[in-house]
């Protein structure tokens, strides 16, 4: 019995080691040698030197990088509020319990499962100047309009993408919170003479409030860190001009190839992973903020 207790404070450890091992190796270890290397000028095959904070001056003044940011944020700005608003409007709309409703649920799910590049390619053929949507406005008396040539339009049609796939994602989220939600509360202020309108203002979000948080923190991080959508839709190159070009787009530009600048690209991993920490910091803090 002795030996038992003993050995026992430390059986927890026994159990998490492998766990631990995974995040250290996968995780930790990766992202600190990121920011190790972001103070180098490593290259893809040569080991660099120390060179400080060389990178992150170089960084300030180059242009891509402050046209990365742009796209990045505004990626953000027109993603996030669509994909903490419709997903709940869609999740009130299937959680009624009518006669085929499991196969619109299904549907609207359907793009969550389907591969990004699938997608990508199949809106690609959709918005191409002769793809479907300009032959439809061709043939009712509109002219073709530049979906992916013209460098707004690219970057609103990518926002698109984005929320049309995850969609079906959070609306399960919302479902789960719904479902919680007592339907006493609605009977009550159906009682009072409260409309949907007000229903749903006063009673179904205060009830998800802390989910809608984590569907906006979520999306934050997705939004910002956008990647697969932009490049097949703008390609390798971001679009016109490089104008559609992404923060994570530019990290894989400079970052890969025979002579790719490792240490540069580090440090705008760095960035991004510090300006994604501070986005989910100030969800949380407007959260805080609404509760208090």
């Amino acid at each position: 019995m002795r030996g038992i207790r003993t050995h026992l404070p430390s059986s927890p450890w026994l159990f998490l080691a492998p766990g631990l091992l995974i995040v250290a190796g996968f995780s930790l270890y990766p992202f600190l040698s990121t920011v190790v290397s972001s103070f180098t000028n490593d290259r893809t095959l040569t080991k660099g030197e120390f060179v400080g904070g060389a990178n992150y001056q170089e960084l300030i003044h180059d242009a891509m990088f402050w046209t990365g940011l742009r796209n990045s944020l505004l990626y953000v700005v027109g993603a996030v509020p669509l994909l903490v608003i419709l997903p709940l409007l869609l999740a009130m709309l299937v959680q009624r319990h009518i006669p085929g409703i499991t196969f619109f649920r299904s549907a609207f799910y359907t793009p969550v499962v389907a591969s990004v590049v699938v997608v990508g390619l199949i809106w690609v053929w959709l918005l191409d100047d002769r793809g479907l949507i300009n032959a439809v406005l061709e043939t009712v008396g509109f002219g073709k309009v530049g979906f992916l040539s013209d460098p707004w339009l690219l970057l609103l049609s990518s926002i698109g993408v984005t929320v049309w796939k995850g969609l079906g994602y959070y609306m399960i989220i919302y479902l789960a919170a719904l479902a919680n939600v007592p339907r006493e509360l609605h009977e009550a202020c159906a009682v009072d003479g409260a409309g949907a309108f007000r229903r749903f203002m006063t009673v179904t979000v205060p009830a998800v409030r802390s989910t809608m948080v984590l569907v906006a923190a979520l999306s934050s991080v997705g939004a910002f860190k956008v990647f697969s959508e932009v490049y097949l839709m703008a390609g390798p190159s971001g679009g016109p001009a490089g104008e559609d070009t992404t923060l994570v787009m530019l990290v894989q530009q400079v970052g890969t190839g025979l002579s790719g600048r490792v240490g540069y690209a580090s440090a705008l991993s760095v960035v991004v992973f510090i300006i994604t920490l501070g986005l989910m910091l100030l969800v949380m803090r407007a959260n805080r903020k609404e509760d208090a």
